[in-house]
C-alpha cells in the first residue's frame, strides 16, 4: 500500500499527463492495477544519479536497457514507473520516468527469494531489453525523472516512517503483555527495574517518532516544503523500531527467539525499513542540506 499510494499514485498524479491519469488512476485507486517504483538498479543504490539503465530515442519510442533491483511489488505490478539515463552527460539532469506496462515486450521481472524479512511482501528484479515504450508514457519532461524520484521519495519516507511506528507500537505492546506474564523470581518480570526501563525506551522513542510522522504529514497536506521533516521522520522512526525491535526480543528471552513469539519478525521486517527509501545515512545527508544549505558531498 505504501508503494502503491507514496511512491507510485502520486508521481503519477503530480507528473503525469491528463491522458495518464485518466487512464491509469482509477483503476490504480481501485487496485485493479498495481504499480511499481523502479529506481534502485543492481549495481546502484545510493547514488540514484548514477542510473545505469538507459533510455535511447527512436523516433516516437524510447528504448529502454538495463535492470531494476529490490523493487517492491515488482514481481505483481501491471505497471512500474522505471528511472533512466537519455542523457549521460547531464548525469542526474538527464534522468527520465517512463510508465511501462507489463506484457510490454522486453519488459520481464524475477521475483527475489531468501530475504531475511518481509516474505508476504513481493520483492523482484525488472529487466528491460530493448523495451520500447511511446514518448507519452514520460512522466513530466524528458530530464526530470530526477526530480520525480526525489520528490517521490519525500513522500515514500512519510510512509516508510509510519510503518516503522506501527512496527515499534507492536514490539511495545508484545513486549508489554509478555513481561505481565513471564513469572521469574516468584513475580511478574514486569516488576524488573531494568525490564521496565527497556518498555519505558520503547514507549518513549515510539511516541517521538509518531509525533515527528505526523508533523511531516502535517506539512505534506498543508502544501508545504517538508523534505527535510520527512527525512527527520524516517530516519528517527526505523531507528527507533529497530531498537524497539532489539528490546522485545530480549524481553522474550530465549522465546523471542522463536516463532511462537511475533518479534522475531518484527526483528527481522524492521530491517528493510531501516534500508527502505534510504539508509539512515543518506538521510542524515539530506538533513543536513536542508538546513545549512549546502551538500556534504559533490
Amino acid at each position: 500500500l505504501t508503494v502503491q499510494v507514496s511512491v507510485f499514485q502520486v508521481p503519477i498524479l503530480k507528473w503525469g499527463s491528463e491522458q495518464l491519469k485518466k487512464k491509469y488512476l482509477p483503476r490504480t485507486a481501485k487496485a485493479e492495477l498495481i504499480g511499481c517504483f523502479g529506481l534502485t538498479e543492481p549495481n546502484i543504490g545510493s547514488d540514484a544519479a548514477g542510473l545505469e539503465t538507459t533510455a535511447t530515442r527512436q523516433g516516437n519510442e524510447w528504448v529502454l536497457d538495463g535492470a531494476k533491483m529490490w523493487i517492491t511489488n515488482g514481481g505483481v505490478a501491471g505497471l512500474a514507473i522505471i528511472a533512466a539515463q537519455a542523457d549521460k552527460v547531464k548525469r542526474h539532469r538527464g534522468i527520465t520516468a517512463f510508465l511501462v506496462e507489463r506484457g510490454t515486450p522486453g519488459f520481464s521481472s524475477r521475483d527475489i527469494q531468501g530475504k531475511l524479512g518481509l516474505h508476504a511482501s513481493n520483492t523482484a528484479e525488472l529487466i528491460l531489453q530493448g523495451c520500447k515504450v511511446p514518448e507519452e508514457n514520460i512522466l513530466g519532461q524528458v530530464g526530470d525523472g530526477f526530480k520525480i524520484a526525489m520528490t517521490a521519495l519525500d513522500s515514500g519516507r512519510i510512509s516508510i516512517g509510519a510503518g516503522c511506528v506501527g512496527l515499534a507500537q507492536a514490539c511495545v505492546d508484545a513486549a508489554t503483555r509478555y513481561a505481565q506474564e513471564r513469572i521469574q523470581f516468584g513475580r511478574p518480570i514486569a516488576s524488573f527495574q531494568l525490564v521496565q526501563e527497556m518498555v519505558v525506551d520503547m514507549i518513549v522513542e515510539t511516541e517521538a517518532a509518531r509525533l515527528l510522522v505526523h508533523r511531516a504529514a502535517f506539512l505534506k497536506d498543508k502544501g508545504e516544503h517538508f523534505t527535510r521533516e520527512a527525512s527527520v521522520a524516517k530516519y528517527f522512526a526505523a531507528e527507533a523500531a529497530q531498537r524497539a525491535a532489539v528490546k522485545a526480543v530480549k524481553i522474550h528471552g530465549g522465546y523471542g527467539y522463536s516463532t511462537e513469539y511475533p518479534v522475531e519478525r518484527y526483528y527481522r521486517d524492521v530491517m528493510a525499513m531501516v534500508l527502505y527509501e534510504g539508509t539512515a545515512e543518506i538521510q542524515k545527508l539530506v538533513i543536513g542540506r536542508e538546513s545549512l544549505g549546502v551538500s556534504a558531498f559533490v
